[in-house]
């Protein structure tokens, strides 16, 4: 209906996954490089995570026209399935014929030859999982065994499995570790930040046809407060604002039109900012420190170790207070359920987490580009990973952690040092000793960190490498799995096991060669600079 007065010549925000306008942001780009690497790995399976509508389900539409044409694609959207029609599902869409009321066995060996035969044709068998934090256990567990079919080299069906953050909770089961164990990659998708909100806008209005700016600067700033960065929100606000524009014969949309659209679209009349409110309210909690701040010790697992007005860097010590109550002491459970409140609320953002990051590292992110961008221009690498806590201490670097609260919302905090039983953990501004307990508690699984790459994760080692990589291989594999390391002459069968036993406990095909993805791991296991959790005369 507005089409002819904006001048498109498409609807530009519809809701449908329309590869055509898939959005690249950077971290869409990492995602779908995440995707492409785990199939060009031949590993069993690929996660990627993301919250509702932050465009996961396109960038898999996306990745499926990017497959080559030898590859056979089974997509699933309703995985809501026992073991028996998750495979009938399977059949029905890779064009196996089963007879009525198959058993699961039949099934199974229906899948089983279709896989030998395409294997034998040279061609590729791909399952992508929708909505995958809905699966059972048990037909995860099904899925495990069907992926048990390989050869030497190459596993003959890959699955992809796309889920909200619960699928991350789910794979945490002690019962579905050994699947945990073949996720070759892993990517969680993030919102998308102001700056690509506005990116994003002008992106989706160029493919349907028009080259000029509708949205002003006031409008796209509207637009990533009430949509937080999720792709589908913004569509759904901007096609409200975009009936709202066309009704008034105005452009362009303006902070206004976006605010009004808000309000119908989610219900909720924006605010009238007042400027003195949030001074009032600094001030009160000031007054409120005053009282009780020296007799705060700890609350919930929680020591408060700094608050500094500014953001804290790696040369700030944590200090330690002491216990010494005031005659007349403020309620402590009150203030820091206050303290932390206003930290975590405050510690949304992913960016200003990997900000304290480069702090640990002396180093600063560039503005306008990712953390990732920075990190390469400034020679580092971002690592990111799904695992427990003791998989984390065991890297021993500094982390940008993936937290949730008691509502199961997602915060960022920075892990910036380990003691025996405590963690120091900085929130937004303020940094804060926590019980492992607690961590653990509230610890999504995810994390990033920075590390220097090395020379030697630049190719693949083989056993027909030079004798300076194969002896580099050998000293990573001993100091990992502390160890003598051993003077090769060669790449000999012991070097080969014990290749294969470290990319079985990581999750990485058990190829016996060093891939790049094995190097990465062992370079990051090396930690040659950079800093570190616990020294190694604590460790």
């Amino acid at each position: 209906m507005y089409k002819a007065f904006y001048g498109l010549s498409d609807n530009p925000f519809s809701i449908a996954p329309n590869p055509t306008y898939l959005f690249l942001s950077d971290r869409h780009r990492e995602a779908l490089a995440h995707l492409k690497y785990g199939l060009g790995e031949t590993g069993g399976f690929v996660l990627l995570t993301g919250e509702v509508g932050t465009g996961k389900t396109t960038v898999s539409r996306c990745l499926l026209r990017q497959l080559p044409e030898n590859t056979d694609t089974a997509f699933i959207l309703n995985p809501s399935l026992t073991e028996a029609e998750l495979l009938a599902t399977l059949c029905d869409e890779l064009g196996i014929h089963y007879g009525e009321s198959p058993s699961l066995k039949q099934l199974t060996d229906l899948i089983s030859g279709f896989l030998l035969n395409n294997h034998q044709a040279g061609r590729n068998t791909v399952m992508i999982i929708d909505e995958a934090q809905h699966l059972r256990p048990e037909v995860l567990e099904q899925l495990r065994l069907l992926t048990n079919l390989e050869t030497d080299t190459k596993k003959l069906l890959q699955v992809i499995l796309i889920g909200q953050p619960e699928l991350q909770q789910l794979l945490k089961r002690q019962e579905l570790r050994q699947l945990a164990q073949r996720i070759t990659a892993r990517y969680h998708l993030l919102p998308l930040t102001e700056q690509e909100v506005g990116l994003y806008v002008q992106h989706r209005l160029q493919v349907a046809g028009r080259m000029e700016p509708l949205f002003n600067k006031g409008a796209i700033r509207a637009l990533h407060r009430f949509s937080g960065g999720i792709p589908r929100i913004i569509n759904l606000l901007c096609e409200r604002a975009l009936m709202a524009g066309y009704g008034q014969s105005k452009t362009p949309i303006d902070r206004r039109m976006v605010n009004a659209a808000a309000a119908e679209v989610l219900g909720d009349l924006p605010k009238q900012r007042n400027w003195w409110l949030p001074v009032s309210a600094l001030t009160a909690l000031v007054l409120a420190f005053g009282g009780g701040y020296y007799g705060l010790n700890y609350y919930q697992g929680f020591n408060l170790a700094q608050a500094s007005e500014h953001t804290t860097t790696a040369s700030s010590q944590p200090i330690e207070i002491t216990p010494k109550l005031p005659d007349a002491p403020a309620k402590k459970e009150d203030l820091t359920a206050t303290v932390l409140t206003t930290a975590i609320d405050q510690s949304r953002n992913i960016d200003t987490a990997f900000a304290s990051l480069f702090g640990l590292w002396n180093k600063a992110p560039y503005a306008g580009v990712s953390a990732c961008q920075s990190a390469s221009q400034l020679g580092l690498a971002c690592y990111q990973q799904q695992g427990n806590l003791a998989a984390l201490l065991a890297l021993n670097y500094p982390a940008v952690v993936y937290l949730t609260d008691e509502a199961g919302k997602l915060f960022y905090g920075t892990l910036v040092s380990s003691s025996s039983d405590q963690l120091l953990l900085q929130l937004d501004e303020q940094q804060f000793w926590v019980t492992k307990e607690w961590f653990e508690q509230h610890f999504s699984g995810m994390y990033e960190v920075l590390w220097q790459p090395t020379a030697a994760a630049q190719q693949p080692i083989t056993a027909s490498s030079s004798l300076t990589k194969v002896q580099w291989l050998e000293d990573a594999l001993a100091k990992t799995g502390k160890r003598q390391s051993r003077v090769m002459s060669y790449f000999d069968t012991e070097l080969e096991q014990e290749l294969k036993a470290f990319q079985q406990t990581h999750g990485l095909p058990q190829e016996g060669v060093a891939s790049l993805a094995t190097l990465t791991q062992l370079s990051i296991y090396q930690h040659l600079s950079g800093p570190v959790l616990q020294s190694e005369e604590i460790r």
